[in-house]
């Protein structure tokens, strides 16, 4: 039922809220979902805001390379409380768009079931499962992944071997710190592509290249793992050589539930969503972030990215609200898009546009990127 916009606006202001949004995932997205869709309630009229997830604290996901990476969360409270957002502790399990209901489990166990008027998925995405055993490998994909895998760092001695594998954006930026986070250990980065960070495309191509040699990195491309004992690491040509760690850096993909409610996925998993970030086919239903994948202006399939998380979460936390009371929506805005990649004590480099043209390098680029990783990827004070 659509509430007019007249109606919401004079209603009291301490009346009990009518509708309810759910925002599932305390991610980029989610958390700018619930920021903007309090500010739009503030303004048409109130709405309950559940945001749904497990974990107490903010992770900015890009920063689990860094040493100490709990260092570099926020306490979700303090993000949602004050602008009147709940903050639901548990786990989605099923989602019945049918029904207009989530189903969660929280740390204990207990099952819950949130009804919704409108509901936002925007429960990111995972690192791709490695086709290996993967009993001895870590990752940065998580909170407690990243922790762990600063306390193993921590734990090495001199001499110590340290496998990177996947030279994309985590994998490089990742390989450019181990240095600093672990001296007097070797890096091997390893990457099944003629090159390293494909993804970037040729322009800061060779700034990535020049940064790891300067930084010893050994990197070997069109190399493929094909085993790790937690002693030995076995590669597809047959060779092998010793490791102390392995870190698993491969690919992404959207979480699961986005399956739930659409079986029209793009190859990382995303749902198709219009540009005012709805899931096409399924009513009263948005997506955000790494589950979605809208175009951006200039007709590119946005990236799986913080920088354009926080737009799409933006866009579906007003409209989400707004549709509630037959209000106008808004649609994604998300130019202009650049890339700023971390390369250690080598500094950085900062592309522009979709074409990745090399704008900035070095220390000035590294400046940018303290911006970036201090400020724009946490979310503003109330």
């Amino acid at each position: 039922r659509s509430v007019p916009v007249e109606d919401m606006n004079h209603r009291d202001p301490s009346a009990e809220p009518s509708h309810r949004l759910v925002i599932l995932g305390g991610g980029f997205a989610g958390v700018w979902a619930a920021i903007a869709a309090a500010e739009t309630a503030a303004a048409l009229g109130p709405v309950e805001i559940d945001l749904v997830s497990p974990g107490e604290r903010f992770v900015p996901r890009p920063r689990l390379y860094e040493r100490d990476p709990e260092a570099t969360t926020v306490p979700l409270a303090e993000i949602l409380e004050p602008r009147g957002v709940n903050h639901v502790r548990a786990r989605v399990t099923s989602i019945d768009p049918d029904a207009s209901a989530v189903t969660t489990i929280d740390e204990h166990g207990t099952e819950a079931t949130l009804d919704y008027d409108r509901l936002i998925l925007a429960t990111g995405s995972h690192v791709v499962a490695p086709p290996i055993d993967a009993t001895h490998l870590h990752d940065i994909d998580t909170l407690a992944a990243a922790k762990a895998l600063d306390e193993r760092l921590a734990s090495l001695g001199d001499g110590s071997t340290i496998v990177v594998v996947g030279a994309g954006f985590v994998g490089v930026e990742l390989a450019c710190e181990l240095p600093a986070r672990a001296p007097g250990s070797r890096v091997v980065l390893l990457e099944r592509a003629d090159t390293v960070a494909p993804e970037m495309g040729p322009h800061p191509r060779p700034v990535i290249a020049a940064a790891l040699d300067d930084l010893g990195v050994d990197v070997r491309t069109g190399a493929s793992i094909v085993s790790f004992d937690g002693e030995r690491v076995e590669m597809a040509d047959g060779s092998t050589f010793p490791a102390d760690v392995v870190v698993w850096t491969a690919g992404i993909r959207a979480s699961p539930l986005t399956g739930a409610l659409s079986a029209d996925l793009d190859a990382l998993g995303r749902l198709r969503v219009d540009q005012c970030q709805r899931v096409v086919g399924v009513p009263g239903v948005f997506a955000a972030g790494d589950t979605a994948a809208p175009l951006d202006e200039s007709g590119h399939t946005v990236a799986q990215s913080a920088q354009h998380a926080m737009p799409q979460g933006t866009c579906a936390g007003h409209n989400a609200v707004a549709e509630l009371a037959g209000a106008p929506l808004s649609e994604l805005s998300t130019l202009p898009y650049g890339v700023c990649l971390d390369l250690g004590a080598a500094g950085a480099v900062f592309t522009q546009g979709w074409e990745r043209e090399v704008a900035l390098v070095g220390d000035d680029a590294k400046s940018i990127k303290r911006d970036i990783t201090g400020t724009w990827l946490y979310p503003p004070a109330v």
